[in-house]
This record gives structure tokens, C-alpha cells and sequence, in this order.
């Protein structure tokens, strides 16, 4: 993993071209620790920047900027290309020859023989890159499919960037990174605040691609480039991979047919997955959590590697968190225990995680409000003290129905059609008026004596947001009232457009707007399918990558391999939720390597328990955040809204959702750390 950044400077008022990139790097040193190397086109005025994080062929040899052999394209490259050395091969056959083992020198091979365009069809990996074509002057930047690796671009002089294809403005300078921090070091670069973003952002607690936090600047989206014309000045944004070619698999075939060969089928398409990440020059570990998904991952890892694995997790303490129902730790342990990896726990004390939460805004760079934000950091600096390089199993909910909202989307339309129009009203109410406390009590119980895996222990959390959802009865709706963890957002963020029902978008519109949805397929799989468009790529990526580099860690995701996901998609829903079992496959092929039993059990997770340390440890932080002069100052939010959801704070229980006032935190840490 690395970082990378650059701009081209159509006009030519960047004064001292070297000294900018390397100002540009020096932001992104936390990605790669490893090197540096910038370069300088005097005649497209086109600079690349390039911090390294050494994971293949760690010589020089493998230093960025590199060109290729035949001197015609130029690259700087964040990511791994996992099939680099069977291209390498086809390639070899061809005429080409390399000098290092590096996967960048293959990319570079792969523009010479094939041109941008159909070479990165051919690439398996997570990926993000600028590649400079000195023939054609032209630049091309490009992300992977699922969006692993970030890339955001922008333009100075306040000039909005327009979403597609556009012509840069005279005067005005094309900046690149993969984090905004870079962009920022341009000259004449003004950033400012995207209220429509922001309203978003306190919507879902992430900011949905393209959008960014600044009206100036934009992330490019899974699976799209774009080329720019280094003598015309034009931007043009193409799509070389869309999500909705997952669905298109779905509708074309299900196959495989029967049970037993569906899991014969994602367990050798999984190994090939493991196989090809295990690659590297640096050692390799694994997160294990104790899930289904991080033990599917390093249960194949092990049963491919001659030497016993290192897997990491972490545990809250007992003084702090005070519940066993909080800590996975114990699953980890035995799951690792059984597979005879060397596994190493760390146990985070709730200093320990008060201390990291004022530099979150930093660490993130725009605004994030998903908590588990604070282990995922944890884990990731617990792994890179033995490991370069670490495997995760993000992307199993997404690709086999993981979350719950796959199966309940469909329950609560059905429902809410079930109901007399003039009685929805009503009945939300009086379903949302029940105490939330002494549901969850109920839960509890009830998961005592259920022999069904449900997450009765947060019933009464779940009810409250059952109970606006009853007036409503298309999917979609019910979908983005699923994932919003402020549906009030309106009311909170001034000058916002108001949200309008199913029109709003979470990303791009052929990936998740059901305008485009096939009514052969599922909703289900519609669903997961929007969930990898949208919340995978905003929320839990941006997570993982964040926390990871923060700490000079490659994480790999096997999960989301090209081949598998296709395979997934191809399967099936029967086979991925069956008798409200989710991710049905992918549990029996786990199981073929550990005790069903180590897997027979709710997704618990290593909670946080901001409620009391907002009430306590972390109250004088949040107060000066919250002023109310200082919010009326600002003038983004609405200072009585805002106090109204920290007032609320007072009367919740130790178990209701922080994630509001958490969202108004973090825009507020952001926000002191940009005036700052």
C-alpha cells in the first residue's frame, strides 16, 4: 500500500513544481514510510508524487515514479495486482522483459502491449494510479472495481468540479491524491465546506461517493477513470466496471445447482483468493475476530501456509466495558486455538481508546462517524508490531447476505402493505413510544431460550427503527431508513437541500438506484449489491484503509476477489440466507476447517461505550465542541438541533445509539482541525 499525488498545471503558476510534490508526499508519508519519489513533465506541466510502502521486491528496483521500458508511460501506483504474475507470464511470451519482480513494472508492460484501457480489465487486485502517456499527452487516473483503494482529484481557484466529463477552466491546476490532506498543499487551492455532502454525512455518519466533504473536490468511484487530455484541457470520465455486472451474473445463471457443489465451488474459488494475497516479500498476518468471515479467511490461509500463521484481535477490558456480551475475544482465541495459528490479543482499556478520539479527524481527513473506527486503529497497530501486511474479511456481508437489512427490507415492506394506510401512522407511533430499555431486557431473554441466532440483545434499538419505517412501503426507502443513523439530517444541517424520499442517491445511479434494478433479480441481492456500491466502499473500506495506513499496514481483502464475487452473485439467495441463517455458503465452507459450533452465534463485536464516556471522561471535549456560540459562529449547524441530540444524551440508556451527536462530533472535530 502507498500513497500517491500529483497535479497538472494547465496554466503554469506553480512556482517551484519539485518542491510542491514533495510537499504533497510529506502529507502522505503515514501511507508509505518506506520512500519517496516525485517527477516533473516540463512539457505537459504533469507532476507525479509517490510515498512507498515497500511490500514487492523491496530494492530500488521497485521505487515510483517508474516508467516503462520503452520510456512511453509513467505510473504511480497504490494497491496490489494480485494475478501480476500470470500477466507476467503472457506478457514474457510476447517480447517483454523486466528488470524487478515488482507488480508495477507488469502494469507498465501490460499499457506497452494492450494500451490503458482493456490492460486494466485484465488486472485482479485493489488498485488506485495515475499513469502518465508521454506519446499521447494524456493522464489517466484510475480506481479498482470495489474501490478498495482510495483516489480523490480536484481543481484550484475555487472552480467546481461538475460531475463526468468537463473542461478545466483557465487558470485552474488539476490536483490528485489519494487523500484530500494533499490536495490541500496546492497552491491557490480553495476547499469549502459541500453542505449537500454534509447533510449526507450526518444522514449515514460517511459521505457517499463522489461526493467529498468540499464542493471543490471529488472522489473518483469504484470502477471509473478518467482521462485528461493534457493538450485540450479536458476531463472525460468513463466506466470500465460497474457493480451492476454482478446482478447481470445473478440473472444470466444460478449456478452451481446443488448445495455441495455451491460450497465446493466458494471454498476452492476462496483458496485461490488466499493463495494469490499470501504473495509478498514482508511478513503476512491476519485480523481475526471471530467471525464468520475473518475465520473463513484465516482458516484458508492456514491450511495454505507451511508456517503457522500470526492473527491479531483485540478486547476491551472488564473494568472498563464491564460485559463479557461485549468482547469476541474468547471466539478468536478458540477459533485460533483450533487452528493452531500464533495469535495475539491485545486488551484496550477505555483510556486507551479516549486518548485516540480527539486526533480521529485527523486520522480520517473529512468527516467519519462509524465507532468501530476506534478498534479498527487498534488492531491495525497491534498487527503492524509483527506484520507489513495484513488479511481481513471485509466484503463477506456484502457478497454471501450478511446484514440483517438483506432479509428485512423485503419483511417490512411486506408488512407495512399489509397495514390499512390510516393505521401506519398510529401503529409506528405507538411501536416507537414502547421503552427501548425494556425491550432490549425482553431480547435478552428471549435469546436465552430461542434456538434461532437474532440479535435479540438491541430489540428495543431495532423496534425504534422498525417503528417510522411502517410508513413507508417501497424498498428503497426502507433500505436508506436502514443505513441512516440521523433520518432527521434536514433539520440538522442549514442550507441543505432537503432530502427527497427515494430520490436520493447513496452513489452512483446505475449502481444503486433501483431505476436500474432487474425485476428478475432478488431484492436481496439487489441489496447487497447496493450495499457494495454504497456502504462497503463509504463506510467500511474507507475504515480499514484509514486505520491501516494510519500505521504503514497493507490490508487485503480475499473476500472481495473479483472471481468470487461473480460466483456469489451467481449463487442462489437460498444459498446465501436460508431459515434466517445469513451468509449460509460461506458458513459451511468455515466449517469445514473449524467446529460449527465456534461459529453458532450473533455478530457481537467489540462495542464502545461512547454513551457513558460522552457523559463522563469525554464531556468537556464534546461541551467545547458543542457550544453554542460556536455553532451558530460557524454556521452549518443548526445550534438547536444540535442541542437537542446532546441533551438527549442524558436520558438514553447505556445500550441507545450515540451515532447522532457522534456524527455532529466528528464534523466538529473536522471542522477545528481545517480552521486550525
Amino acid at each position: 500500500m502507498c500513497g500517491l499525488a500529483g497535479f497538472v498545471d494547465f496554466a503554469g503558476i506553480v512556482r517551484d513544481p519539485a518542491e510542491t510534490l514533495r510537499a504533497m508526499a510529506r502529507c502522505l508519508v503515514h501511507r508509505g514510510p518506506d520512500d519517496e519519489g516525485v517527477s516533473f513533465d516540463e512539457t505537459t506541466r504533469t507532476g507525479l508524487a509517490f510515498r512507498r510502502l515497500a511490500i514487492l521486491d523491496l530494492s530500488p528496483m521497485g521505487r515510483q515514479p517508474m516508467r516503462s521500458s520503452g520510456g512511453r508511460f509513467e505510473i504511480v501506483f497504490n494497491g496490489e495486482i494480485y494475478n501480476h504474475i500470470n500477466l507476467r507470464a503472457k506478457l514474457i511470451a510476447r517480447g517483454h522483459a523486466f528488470r524487478s519482480r515488482s507488480d508495477t513494472e507488469t502494469m507498465l508492460a501490460a499499457f506497452e502491449e494492450w494500451g490503458v484501457s482493456r490492460a486494466i480489465e485484465s488486472f485482479s487486485g485493489m488498485f488506485a494510479f495515475a499513469v502518465l502517456d508521454h506519446s499521447e499527452r494524456a493522464l489517466w487516473l484510475v480506481r479498482d472495481r470495489f474501490g478498495v483503494k482510495p483516489l480523490h482529484y480536484g481543481c484550484t481557484h475555487g472552480r467546481v468540479v461538475a460531475p463526468g466529463s468537463f473542461r478545466i477552466s483557465p487558470g485552474t491546476t488539476l490536483v490528485f491524491a489519494s487523500e484530500l490532506r494533499a490536495l490541500r498543499v496546492m497552491p491557490s487551492m480553495q476547499l469549502s465546506v459541500d453542505r449537500e455532502a454534509l447533510r449526507d454525512f450526518m444522514r449515514f455518519g460517511y459521505v457517499p461517493g463522489p461526493q467529498t466533504m468540499h464542493t471543490e473536490a471529488r472522489k473518483l468511484l469504484p470502477g471509473h477513470l478518467l482521462r485528461v487530455d493534457l493538450t485540450e484541457g479536458i476531463v472525460e470520465e468513463r466506466v470500465w466496471w460497474r457493480a451492476t455486472e454482478l446482478n447481470q451474473q445473478c440473472s444470466e445463471s444460478h449456478t452451481p445447482s446443488t448445495d455441495a457443489a455451491a460450497i465446493d465451488a466458494v471454498d476452492h474459488t476462496l483458496l485461490e483468493s488466499v493463495r494469490t494475497r499470501l504473495v509478498a516479500d514482508v511478513p503476512v498476518g491476519a485480523f481475526l475476530s471471530g467471525g464468520v468471515d475473518s475465520t473463513a479467511v484465516v482458516a484458508a490461509m492456514q491450511e495454505l501456509s507451511t508456517q503457522r500463521v500470526r492473527t491479531f484481535t483485540i478486547a476491551p477490558t472488564r473494568e472498563d466495558l464491564g460485559s463479557a456480551a461485549l468482547d469476541e475475544s474468547a471466539h478468536a482465541r478458540a477459533i485460533a486455538a483450533h487452528l493452531g495459528t500464533e495469535h495475539t490479543e491485545l486488551r484496550v482499556s477505555g483510556d486507551d481508546a479516549r486518548a485516540i478520539i480527539p486526533s480521529l479527524a485527523e486520522l480520517f481527513d473529512e468527516p467519519f462517524a462509524d465507532s468501530s473506527q476506534i478498534p479498527a486503529w487498534f488492531v491495525s497497530k497491534l498487527a503492524r508490531t509483527q506484520v507489513k501486511v495484513a488479511l481481513s474479511g471485509d466484503g463477506g456481508d456484502e457478497l454471501f447476505g450478511g446484514y440483517y437489512r438483506h432479509e428485512w427490507v423485503g419483511r417490512i415492506m411486506r408488512l407495512s402493505r399489509g397495514i390499512p394506510v390510516f393505521l401506519r401512522g398510529p401503529l409506528a407511533s405507538a411501536l416507537g413510544a414502547l421503552p427501548a430499555e425494556s425491550l432490549n431486557t425482553l431480547g435478552r431473554a428471549l435469546a436465552r431460550i430461542s434456538s434461532r441466532v437474532m440479535p435479540f440483545d438491541r430489540l428495543g434499538e431495532r423496534a425504534h427503527k422498525l417503528a417510522p419505517l411502517l410508513r413507508h412501503d417501497d424498498p428503497w426507502q426502507i433500505y436508506q431508513a436502514l443505513l441512516s443513523v440521523d433520518p432527521d439530517a434536514n433539520s440538522l444541517v442549514l442550507g441543505s437541500t432537503p432530502i427527497c424520499g427515494s430520490n436520493h442517491r447513496l452513489s452512483a445511479p446505475d449502481a444503486a438506484d433501483p431505476a436500474f434494478w432487474n425485476p428478475s433479480v432478488p431484492l436481496e441481492t439487489h441489496l447487497m449489491q447496493a450495499d457494495i456500491a454504497g456502504y462497503l466502499v463509504d463506510d467500511i473500506l474507507v475504515k480499514v484503509d484509514r486505520t491501516s495506513m494510519a500505521h504503514g499496514l497493507e490490508v487485503r481483502e480475499p473476500l472481495l476477489d473479483r472471481s468470487l464475487a461473480v460466483l456469489a452473485f451467481r449463487l442462489p439467495i437460498s444459498m446465501k440466507i436460508r431459515d434466517g441463517e445469513r451468509k449460509w455458503v460461506l458458513r459451511r465452507v468455515a466449517e469445514r476447517r473449524v467446529p460449527a459450533q465456534l461459529l453458532a452465534r450473533p455478530k457481537q463485536g467489540f462495542s464502545i461505550p461512547l454513551v457513558g464516556w460522552l457523559r463522563g471522561p469525554l464531556r468537556p471535549w464534546a461541551e467545547s465542541l458543542l457550544a453554542e456560540d460556536r455553532i451558530r459562529r460557524e454556521g452549518f449547524l443548526d445550534p438547536a438541533a444540535v442541542r437537542m441530540r446532546w441533551d438527549a444524551l442524558d436520558h438514553a440508556s447505556a445500550s441507545t445509539s450515540v451515532a447522532p451527536i457522534w456524527s455532529v462530533l466528528m464534523f466538529q472535530a473536522w471542522l477545528e482541525r481545517q480552521s486550525g
